[in-house]
């Protein structure tokens, strides 16, 4: 039997608490994970592709199944290349609901064998997001319980 690969795709700019509780728990229902970044020109990241890559790589390094990956154009073509047969997506609110579902159902349009499947945080990461993270961290608040401990030294290091 051909084993399930997901693929979870974000910025992940930075990693939160909510990012690393829905790789911990899809890891345990997928035979493989791929966390991939995405290369967004469009954006000015806060971290490097490269330091997003390396705290990635830290904190799902007890997750044996899982690997980091980085990607630029479009998803499906990323999946495609990768022999993907999931997309997993975190679903926060209503809001995040009518975004991913629109994006779903293009993705299935551009190839119709790909499932999304979407997870919901734990509760206490509901409100959780790599934005907010962010602008606490700039505004010297603090992060901690948010986002993973190397996360959080990166941060503090980076804005201050």
């Amino acid at each position: 039997m051909e084993q399930v690969l997901a693929i979870y795709p974000g910025s992940f700019d930075p990693v939160t608490n909510g990012h690393l509780d829905l790789i911990e728990r899809s890891a345990k229902i997928f035979d493989r994970l791929v966390v991939a970044i995405l290369r967004n020109t469009e954006k000015a990241p806060l971290f490097t592709l490269a330091e997003r890559t390396e705290m990635l790589a830290e904190v799902t390094a007890p997750f044996t199944n899982v690997e980091v990956d980085c990607f630029h154009g479009l998803l499906v073509d990323y999946a495609r290349k990768r022999k993907a047969h999931v997309l997993l997506r975190g679903i926060r609110a209503v809001s995040d609901y009518e975004f991913e579902l629109q994006m779903a159902m293009m993705n299935r349009k551009l190839q119709p064998g790909l499932e999304t499947v979407f997870m919901l945080p734990a509760v206490e990461y509901s409100f959780l997001s790599s934005r907010l993270v962010r602008e606490i961290a700039q505004l010297g608040g603090s992060v901690s319980g948010l986002v993973p401990p190397v996360v959080e030294r990166r941060l503090r290091a980076k804005v201050i």
